[in-house]
């Protein structure tokens, strides 16, 4: 499952969604409570979150945890680690 997240309200993300053909979920973390579980944040003052991407094994165990430097080319990177496991 692919899930994406960012500090826009729900609206907002319906939006950005449907304008982009996202082709998966997108979630509304407006109180930056999961940026800053998952380190994407450093305080609730941050304006955006870094862009990470993790994958989380089947036990809900943090299994990678990448930093996005090719948003474009994220997927295929994921899909490249997880395949060589």
């Amino acid at each position: 499952m692919v899930l994406g997240a960012s500090f826009d309200a729900v609206p907002d993300q319906a939006a950005f969604a449907a304008k982009f053909s996202f082709p998966f979920r997108l979630l509304s973390d407006v109180d930056k409570r999961v940026a800053l579980a998952y380190k994407a944040a450093a305080s609730t003052a941050d304006a955006w979150p870094r862009r990470l991407t993790y994958v989380i094994g089947t036990d809900g165990r943090i299994e990678q945890a990448i930093e996005t430097k090719d948003p474009a080319g994220q997927a295929a990177a994921v899909l490249d680690l997880v395949k060589s496991a």
